[in-house]
């Protein structure tokens, strides 16, 4: 079984461990709840606790955590991990890759990689993705390898993503404008006044002939926001021909997830990293913009 560790701080002198695991650790009551159930599931400084134990600063804190192994076959797949510890992998996602097996991509996936490579570190195989990427998008997915730092980290990781989009874009702005999908459509979206609000701030890197460079940051995650966004403005981007990116200088659409950021979900540490273009799209863009 795997667990987790807290060091009670003095702002919880007197609490229960279950008032500090759902406060001060942001465990979810789901989470609480299973450990209660299983052998010596709370533990304070080594003693097995219940969730009225009271305690003291400096107590240590232990919850243990159920394991919800992926039902994705362990393919041996290339996996580039730029960063990783006991809570979380980090991995740069190639494109033509999806995120779980689907039709046509059984044993291809990012699900199928990173499966692989936790069973032969000796790791349960928990696949967690904190957010999702589109299949051709390329860059950092944030992975949690267990339900604890997977609940703790859902819509606290900060992105920026970099993409080519067709025109010359100069300085920055923001998109505020609803999406829903595409009438008659399952996958493609549009911009469409009954749709969910989407927010997406975007800021020019460099221009090129007949292309820029974008840094952009999302206030919302709906599915394809930032390409459903810049093809209703006119400046979709290159290779995404479902929103009317032109094919003549890159096969798919030039969208990377380019930094991601957040605070680790036990130490609080603050992580951030860092994936500079992938080759596709840094041919197209100068070396220093990479």
């Amino acid at each position: 079984m795997k667990a987790v560790e807290f060091i009670v701080p003095p702002a919880y002198e007197g609490a229960s461990l279950k008032g500090f695991l759902r406060g001060c650790a942001g465990c979810s009551a789901r989470l609480l709840t299973a450990a209660k159930r299983l052998p010596d599931g709370l533990s304070r400084n080594g003693e097995e606790a219940t969730a009225r134990t009271a305690l003291s600063a400096g107590d240590v804190v232990r919850l243990v955590i159920e394991p919800s192994p992926c039902a994705a076959e362990p393919v041996p797949l290339p996996l580039s991990v730029l960063w990783e510890d006991a809570s979380l992998l980090v991995a740069e996602k190639p494109s033509a890759m999806p995120m779980y097996p689907c039709p046509g991509h059984d044993r291809d996936s990012l699900a199928n990689a990173v499966c692989w490579y936790l069973s032969q570190n000796g790791e349960m195989p928990e696949y967690h993705p904190v957010y999702r990427l589109d299949r051709d998008t390329t860059g950092l997915v944030v992975l949690a390898k267990d339900s604890f730092a997977a609940s703790r980290l859902a819509g606290a990781v900060e992105k920026e993503y970099r993409a080519l989009c067709g025109g010359a874009l100069t300085g920055e702005g923001t998109i505020d404008a609803p999406i829903g999908l595409l009438p008659g459509r399952r996958i493609q979206r549009c911009v469409r006044p009954d749709g969910e609000r989407a927010v997406t701030h975007w800021r020019s890197l460099a221009v090129f002939g007949g292309y820029s460079l974008l840094s952009f940051r999302l206030e919302t995650g709906r599915t394809h926001q930032i390409r459903v966004h810049m093809a209703s403005i006119g400046h979709p981007l290159l290779g995404d021909d479902m929103y009317g990116g032109s094919l003549a200088l890159l096969p798919r659409q030039a969208l990377h997830c380019a930094a991601v950021s957040f605070s680790h979900p036990v130490t609080r540490g603050r992580v951030s990293l860092f994936s500079s273009l992938p080759p596709d799209m840094a041919a197209l863009v100068s070396p220093n913009c990479g």
